[in-house]
């Protein structure tokens, strides 16, 4: 009886243990550096790209130097981070023109990133909240 007991008040602690670890946390600049990123979603909406556009990406280095692929051009710049917010300083891009999607996914992308956002991980997933669209990462393994 004992022993069911213990079980029972047991697995609420676990299951609460497990829960807390999908939860987003807001980002340290740390958590956020040495990776690439991998945009997945744009207001909660899976991308859908059609071929042969690429997903864009976000790259930061241990400095917060960061750069990638925005839709359609490749940028870089110095990311700056402040109390779990993130933007990138002084963007700079390539100029090709490219069809649509990719130059309306760009400026969405751009807009967001140049910004300040407030940035949140939870497992392998960066959230990026800016003042009019949220962009959603996954971490790519290296």
């Amino acid at each position: 009886m004992k022993k069911r007991f213990l079980a029972a008040l047991a697995l609420p602690v676990i299951l609460a243990a497990c829960a807390s670890n999908n939860t987003a946390q807001v980002a340290s600049e740390q958590a956020l550096t040495n990776n690439n990123w991998v945009l997945t979603q744009v207001d909660s909406k899976a991308l859908n790209l059609p071929e042969p556009m690429k997903a864009p990406n976000l790259e930061l280095g241990a400095d917060l130097n960061a750069n990638g692929l925005a839709g359609c051009n490749r940028f870089f710049g110095q990311a700056e981070y402040k109390e779990g917010k993130v933007r990138l300083d002084k963007m700079g891009m390539t100029m090709m023109a490219c069809p649509e999607p990719a130059m309306a996914l760009e400026s969405t992308f751009a807009q967001t990133l140049s910004d300040w956002s407030d940035a949140t991980i939870s497992g392998n997933q960066l959230t990026l909240k800016g003042a009019e669209h949220t962009l959603t990462f996954e971490r790519e393994a290296k």
